[in-house]
């Protein structure tokens, strides 16, 4: 306990020190539409919001722990995200992340995630992290690359619970997981780039996270998850565009003697409503892995920037 509270001091102490080092930068307003020039590698200006309600259904009938077709299940999770500009120059965002989840297991169908019934043994909802972050651009020549640095804190007590056994005593459910009981230092480095004409932009991205807590708490804590991820998008116009990404994720045991892998492939769409929100929808699959599920994500996202 002592070691993990003096991890925890040190990834606080971390996050802060990054908005005390980073400095100001050029605060020219970008031309075109939001989807087009404030990719995730782009800051907003001091005095402005940055608002996203995104929404991912997760659902399985396959995993890589066993042959054939398994009983469904399906894992939604809601997050919004809320940044405001603190710089003169775009070059330090603060913020707060929350996460919602809503889990069904034993062959429920995948809208199932929308009732949150909390049947016994079947289904499990509620909210289950809040981060503080901070996004800053780290060198004033190069403003298309950034850094979005966040801590999240667990809310839930359980990962998994209300196991179902028959009569017997026999365990005849896995238990409904709900989310990760600990900790996580997360940190993504942005880098796009728009090719001469603005109709096409490659936009990359890799996601590290440090779990930390209780081996017996998680399943991913005492581990280190590191996502690339490629983004390619073609714009018809300004406020429309069509993209297709491919992104890897890889779990690195720190002693919680569990690894995991996966591939993912999909493309969507973002179209701009306004000069303030824009929509997006996405979709991906998971084309290979190791000791994970192998199904397939639906993903709705509004973005409010003004």
């Amino acid at each position: 306990m002592k070691n993990l509270k003096f991890t925890v001091v040190i990834g606080l102490l971390c996050l802060i020190s990054t908005t005390i080092c980073a400095q100001d930068a050029n605060q020219d307003e970008p031309a075109g539409s939001v989807i087009q020039t404030l990719t995730p590698s782009k800051l907003i200006g001091k005095g402005q919001f940055d608002i996203k309600w995104f929404n991912n259904l997760y659902t399985q009938t396959e995993s890589t722990f066993t042959e054939g077709t398994e009983p469904r299940e399906t894992f939604f999770t809601s997050t919004i995200e809320g940044y405001t500009g603190v710089s003169e120059n775009r070059r330090v965002n603060l913020g707060l992340i929350l996460e919602f989840r809503s889990n069904v297991v034993a062959d429920r169908s995948a809208l199932d995630v929308f009732s949150f019934d909390g049947e016994f043994g079947t289904a499990r909802s509620g909210f289950t992290s809040i981060a503080p972050s901070v996004k800053f651009v780290p060198f004033a020549s190069v403003n298309n690359f950034s850094i979005q640095s966040s801590f999240f804190i667990p809310l839930v007590d359980n990962e998994v619970e209300d196991f179902i056994f028959d009569e017997q005593g026999n365990q005849l459910t896995n238990g409904v997981f709900l989310d990760q009981n600990g900790f996580i230092w997360q940190n993504r480095f942005f880098y796009d780039y728009t090719f001469p004409g603005d109709k096409f932009q490659l936009f990359t991205e890799l996601n590290s996270e440090l779990n930390f807590g209780d081996a017996d708490d998680s399943f991913a804590n005492n581990s280190i998850n590191l996502t690339p991820g490629v983004f390619f998008s073609y714009f018809p116009s300004s406020k429309f565009t069509v993209l297709a990404l491919a992104q890897h994720s890889q779990r690195i045991d720190l002693g919680n003697d569990f690894e995991q892998d996966f591939t993912a492939m999909g493309g969507g769409l973002k179209y701009q409503l306004t000069d303030e929100v824009n929509v997006e929808a996405l979709y991906t699959n998971f084309v290979r892995g190791n000791n994970t599920g192998l199904g397939e994500t639906f993903n709705l996202g509004v973005r409010l920037v003004f």
